[in-house]
């Protein structure tokens, strides 16, 4: 059977956490890093009441003024987390608000306890039988497959054995299908292996972290950050309403980034064509960024990944005229609006990481220190720094290297 006849034909019609009455709703944002920031800010300016899970370990957005109330999360413990929530709006009337996850983890865990979640807030995320085609890089490798659009090579072997008995050139790399843990620096985003020997002693590696079944293998597009774009949108039933295209320049770490730390939005239709597409088949409702990277030896924009939540860059969608967070509040709202797309030519950088990376690009010879300097010319918009909100700025830097600090020691003890 092919993906796409796969797919679970009773998807709902953008009917998002349409269960429960808005009335003088407010915002629970699910994370305080730079993207719940965003959130936070694109809400909070426009006299919507925002509350903030002290979620993660970099805390920025529980400093913002636009923030009401800042709430610890419990544990990690599914069950535990979502009686919190459910519990959270029983005590403090917060039923209609909006719930905004904005990491993997937090998307999974509202999206697989949709039904217990939906009766009491509006929700930014489909049901799990929905969503997993966009989360799972097993089923967007067959939905891509079917739908011709280009991808990396890719496959998914389910013991050692079969790893080693693969026949494909090298480099490549193994990845986690999909994230259902909180993020977490001890566990890479990729394992590059150059050869046999090392693929297997990666395998052994990721096995240690992550369950064998949930690994794939895939081929290493050649090329930089000049080679990586997204295409991020606001769909309603896989029909964008609002997008825009950008550049992903600059990672951390470069190879195979976490985040992006410096990206810059371009006009590029052969990104849109293939996204549309995608989202078209999955009947997408929500927030979305496809990821692709254009491969030299074949000229190809080949997808890599898609993120159903807020990504990292979101907040350059502001100086684009495209506000994302506040278009889905409107969505969710029932509130109609003209179809946008983002202008070109606007820049974002996460300044406090994208230091670190551009000092190893300069001194590995990748980069230029005056093309560094260029590359930060006003306009320039700050993944955290904002004038009308300053205190997250100031912060960042220390909440960021204490953060970088205690997870590089989590990983030298494990």
């Amino acid at each position: 059977m092919s993906a796409t006849a796969a797919l679970p034909q009773t998807i709902r019609s953008s009917n998002l956490g349409a269960d429960v009455h808005v009335g003088t709703a407010g915002a629970l944002i699910m994370g305080a890093d730079y993207r719940g920031l965003g959130v936070v800010r694109s809400l909070g300016r426009r006299g919507i009441p925002v509350w903030v899970i002290k979620q993660g370990g970099h805390l920025v957005a529980t400093t913002s003024r636009y923030v009401s109330r800042n709430v610890p999360w419990p544990p990690k413990d599914d069950r535990r987390q979502i009686d919190f929530l459910i519990d959270l709006a029983a005590k403090h009337n917060l039923s209609g608000w909006v719930l905004f996850p904005t990491d993997d983890y937090a998307v999974t865990l509202v999206s697989r306890n949709y039904e217990a979640l939906a009766s009491r807030y509006r929700l930014t995320v489909p049901p799990w039988e929905e969503l997993r085609w966009a989360c799972d890089k097993r089923l967007l490798h067959h939905l891509a497959h079917d739908l011709g659009v280009h991808q990396p090579w890719a496959a998914s072997p389910n013991t050692r054995e079969e790893l080693a008995a693969l026949n494909h050139s090298f480099p490549l790399i193994l990845k986690p299908a999909l994230r259902l843990e909180p993020s977490n620096l001890t566990v890479p985003k990729a394992w590059r292996a150059d050869d046999r020997a090392s693929l297997l002693a990666r395998y052994d590696q990721a096995c240690a972290l992550i369950a064998p079944e949930n690994l794939i293998v895939q081929e290493v597009v050649p090329g930089g950050g000049e080679s990586q774009f997204s295409y991020a949108a606001l769909c309603k039933d896989g029909l964008p309403l609002a997008s825009i295209v950008a550049r992903r320049i600059r990672q951390y770490p470069m190879d195979f980034g976490q985040f992006s730390t410096y990206v810059e939005t371009v006009d590029e239709p052969q990104v849109i064509e293939p996204s549309v597409r995608l989202l078209k088949a999955l009947r997408f409702t929500g927030l979305v960024e496809v990821e692709f990277k254009k491969d030299p030896r074949d000229g190809q924009y080949k997808v890599i990944d898609i993120n159903p939540r807020v990504w990292g860059w979101h907040t350059l969608s502001r100086r684009c005229g495209v506000d994302f967070p506040h278009l889905l509040w409107l969505l969710l709202g029932g509130k109609s609006f003209s179809p946008l797309h983002g202008r070109a030519g606007q820049r974002w950088v996460h300044m406090s990481s994208d230091m670190s990376v551009a000092i190893r690009e300069i001194l590995s010879g990748r980069l230029s220190l005056r093309d560094y300097w260029r590359s930060l010319r006003r306009p320039l918009e700050s993944a955290i720094f904002a004038w009308d909100d300053p205190l997250p700025g100031l912060l960042d830097l220390p909440l960021f290297a204490g953060t970088l600090s205690k997870r590089v020691l989590q990983g030298r003890k494990t």
